[in-house]
This record gives structure tokens, C-alpha cells and sequence, in this order.
């Protein structure tokens, strides 16, 4: 479905789930706005975008840094040089620390949440008078099952995304009466640079994945989501066709969340 003139902005864009989302966004006719702290990764997926036809622009930024108000002001100043008002706002960022709560790291913790929760809050709150100025716009923040419910030592980013889950529900009240509509979907493993990584096996064949989550058969499809699996839920939730679903957390886990 061909959506002409509507703009859009994907953090976390330059891989993953953000990347995913911002090709389907193009795809379906939205000029997109990147974000991401990677300039070369950035840079490659604008290009793959615009190879295909999309129409793509890229900023880079560090989401840790937005909490700060000058560095927000900043920010909205160059996403108002790519766009003059925004119809959608994805908020796709995200970093994962692991570790013993005994061993914890308050640096490392503070980081976490200064990407996945603080950034996003302060981002969204900078861009509400362009979102206020479409017709219909949109928000959706990605969270994580691990919001609901958590894994040994992923303190930090479980924290994180239940509190993406909880600004979600509470934005979600607030710009009601704007008519902007607010969600997050809540993954469970997705096939991704930082969900390998954390798995520490390059092909989810040998790390704990396969071994807690496939043998065990924690996720009853068996298999970590492909993140344009993600995307294709996202690409409801932001568009027009959405006029009545909003304070959502919509888990897109493989049945994950129905063994809990």
C-alpha cells in the first residue's frame, strides 16, 4: 500500500529491527528520516534505500546524549532540515548490557537507560509540535518481552524496556486528545547484530538460544524472529489504517509470552 507524502522517523535505523522498519516504510511511500550513532551503517542502509527506490535521509546522533535539553534542541533542528512536520516517529534504539546484579556496573546500567528509555522519552517529547502538526500522526517505541518478564542478568535492560512499556501506555493518555496514536510492540528474539551477539554464536546455532529457548521449546514456533517479521507488525500500528488502537504493548514473540 502506497502512502504518498507522509514523512517519517526511525531511530536505530542503520540495522535491525529499525533498519527493517525503515524499508518497509519507504516501500510503502514515506520519506524517511535515519538515526543512528553508526555514520557508516547509516550511510550503507541510506544508499541500499535509495538504490530501491526509496526516498532516505540519515542523521547521526547519540540517544544518551538527548536527555540533555540543548542537545535536543540541537537535534530537532536538524530533523526540521530533513522534514517540516512528521506523520510518524518509531523509536527503534536500543543497547544491551549483560551481568551479575552483584556486579553490577552503574555506568554501563546508566548508558542503557539513557538509549532505550531516557533517550526515547526526551526525543519524543522534542518532537511533539511536529508531530502535533500532522493530521495523524503516529508512535511507535519497541520494547521487549524482557519488559514484561526478564532473564538472569539482563537487569539493566529489562529495566529499560518496562519503562519503555509504561511511557508507551502514559503517552498514550496524553496525546489523546491530539488524535496521536501511540504503541510499542514488545519482540521476543529477533535475529539481529545485538541479539547475536549477546547469544554469542554468530548463526543462533550454538549459543544458549537454541539451547534454553529451541530445544526446550520455550518459543513454541521454534525459531527467533526475522526482523522484518517485526516490521510488518510495525507497519500497521504507524499507519493511517490505525484510528482506533492505541496504549498498546503488543508482544510479536513466536508464543513466547504463552509458556511464561
Amino acid at each position: 500500500m502506497s502512502i504518498p507524502s507522509r514523512t517519517a522517523l526511525v531511530t536505530g535505523a542503520a540495522s535491525g529491527i529499525g533498519a527493517a522498519i525503515a524499508a518497509r516504510l519507504t516501500r510503502s511511500g514515506h520519506s524517511v528520516v535515519l538515526l543512528d550513532i553508526d555514520a557508516q551503517g547509516l550511510e550503507r542502509r541510506i544508499s541500499e534505500l535509495a538504490a530501491a527506490g526509496g526516498r532516505a535521509s540519515g542523521i547521526v546522533a547519540d540517544l544518551a546524549d538527548v536527555g540533555r535539553p540543548d542537545v535536543a534542541a540541537a537535534l530537532v533542528s536538524r530533523i526540521r532540515e530533513h522534514v517540516s512536520t512528521l506523520d510518524v516517529l518509531v523509536n527503534a534504539a536500543g543497547i544491551a548490557e549483560t551481568g551479575s546484579t552483584a556486579d553490577l556496573d552503574m555506568a554501563s546500567y546508566r548508558r542503557v537507560l539513557d538509549v532505550n528509555l531516557d533517550g526515547m522519552v526526551a526525543l519524543t517529547v522534542a518532537l511533539l509540535p511536529l508531530l502535533r502538526d500532522s493530521s495523524s500522526a503516529r508512535v511507535l517505541n519497541i520494547g521487549s518481552v524482557q519488559g514484561q518478564t526478564s532473564a538472569v542478568d539482563t537487569l539493566a535492560y529489562a529495566t529499560s524496556k518496562g519503562g519503555v512499556h509504561a511511557f508507551t501506555r502514559s503517552l498514550a493518555v496524553d496525546l489523546a486528545a491530539d488524535g496521536i496514536l501511540v504503541n510499542a510492540l514488545a519482540p521476543g528474539f529477533v535475529d539481529t547484530p545485538m541479539a547475536r551477539l549477546a547469544d554469542g554464536s554468530t548463526e543462533f546455532e550454538t549459543g544458549w538460544f537454541q539451547d534454553v529457548y529451541v530445544r526446550h521449546g520455550r518459543i513454541p514456533l521454534r525459531r527467533p524472529a526475522q526482523p522484518d517479521e517485526i516490521a510488518a507488525a510495525a507497519e500497521f500500528f504507524v499507519s493511517p489504517d490505525n484510528t482506533y488502537v492505541t496504549g498498546q504493548v503488543v508482544a510479536v514473540d513466536g508464543g513466547l509470552g504463552a509458556t511464561f
